[in-house]
């Protein structure tokens, strides 16, 4: 490896061509490699370069459809961005196992985020807490300021609370904004107005205390999906199968090790359907497994019993901020035909439909686990690619 290799000065300045001749002559690409790193698919450099930071090319991945879905009582037509056949071919098979028995069941979500602001450098917390609460309905009114159309759609700064917490640095006071995003992710509002809050606190001197952070949380505890199905014992392999998964479902519950797995494949399905629909994967991931972890020790997200008919009854319940606009969802190409596959009119309505997709990949995975094998069907498709 050469020496001062990454050691490169003002490489954002250049064109994406300028970067693509710098970094092959760095590396020796050969001219295979040099004409794929010049393929930008259904981009242009232009586009691409704006998108994002130092781009030197565009990275494909497969864009499949999982099917046999019905959420709420409408069929759906599943997008997913994912390298793994498996995951496609479990999250359609969930699904056919729920269709017998009604598809799934997701529960109305609310489209609340939280905005945090941390007070430090305090003696006396009481009164600062105070000054806040007092000041509640004049900061909500800044925080609005700063996007009219949200509010007048309807969204915007509903409410804050006052917490303090106490750290390894000593007490912290901080201040949470709930704001009704609508159908965004958030981030960026969130963010304007948190920072618009501290900014009049401390030219209005209202409190003696530093202001340090000013951000969105990730874990979005007022966007939380429920979703339901019922899978019909036939199906599944009969009353033995079902005894094992539940045996499987305790394992998870009491072992973080397992939870952690079974965590993982909910995810494999939402994340394949947030890639698809241009949302922030990060953002899902961070908050489902904090979310998993608020009892106090790491456990499953999903949930499941027998019912009267001696079927399977499994439940999910993960926080999901998906969004159909912001970001990156109308300047990608194929996450406008994604969202237009999938005919979903709400933020809400994708969070719903990606519960779904994860308690399909859930069950999927845990019948394979507990019958045949997780390796047999995977390996069949990872041997065919």
């Amino acid at each position: 490896m050469k020496k001062d290799l990454s050691k490169i000065s003002g490489f954002y300045k250049l064109s994406v061509s300028e970067r693509q001749a710098l970094i092959s002559k760095l590396v020796n690409l050969n001219k295979e490699e040099r004409k794929i790193l010049e393929n930008f698919g259904y981009f242009s450099y232009d586009q691409l370069d704006l998108i994002s930071e130092n781009v030197i090319g565009s990275y494909s991945l497969p864009f499949s459809i999982a099917t046999n879905f019905k959420v709420n009582d409408k069929d759906y037509l599943i997008p997913m961005v994912t390298e793994e056949a498996s995951v496609v071919a479990a999250a359609s098979n969930g699904a056919r196992i729920a269709r017998k028995c009604g598809g799934f069941h997701s529960e109305p979500i609310t489209s609340i985020m939280i905005g945090q602001i941390q007070f430090t450098n305090f003696t006396k917390p009481d009164y600062v807490k105070k000054i806040l609460i007092e000041n509640k309905d004049y900061l909500i009114k800044i925080a609005n300021l700063c996007d009219k159309t949200l509010v007048d759609m309807g969204g915007g700064a509903q409410d804050l609370e006052v917490r303090e917490i106490s750290t390894d640095r000593g007490q912290m006071i901080i201040l949470h904004l709930f704001v009704d995003v609508l159908d965004a992710m958030g981030a960026n509002v969130v963010n304007t107005m948190v920072e618009k809050i501290a900014q009049v606190i401390i030219e209005k001197k209202m409190v003696k205390a530093q202001i340090n952070l000013k951000i969105i949380s990730n874990l979005a505890i007022y966007r939380v999906a429920i979703c339901s199905a019922v899978f019909d014992k036939e199906m599944l392999g009969g009353k033995d199968i079902i005894e094992r998964i539940l045996d499987a479902q305790a394992f998870a519950k009491a072992d973080p090790f397992r939870a952690t797995t079974a965590n993982k494949g909910i995810m494999n399905g939402i994340d394949a359907l947030a890639l698809a629909t241009g949302n922030d994967v990060r953002a899902i991931e961070a908050g489902a497994h904090a979310f998993a972890s608020l009892n106090g020790i790491y456990g499953p997200l999903t949930e499941y019993y027998i019912d009267n008919d001696e079927n399977l009854v499994g439940t999910i319940e993960i926080p999901i901020p998906m969004a159909i606009l912001g970001g990156i969802i109308h300047k990608h190409p194929m996450t406008k035909i994604a969202l237009k596959i999938l005919d979903v009119k709400s933020a809400e309505e994708l969070s719903q439909v990606a519960a779904a997709v994860g308690l399909a990949q859930n069950l999927a995975a845990l019948r394979a686990l507990t019958n045949e094998g997780i390796q047999s069907g995977h390996m069949k498709l990872h041997i065919r690619k």
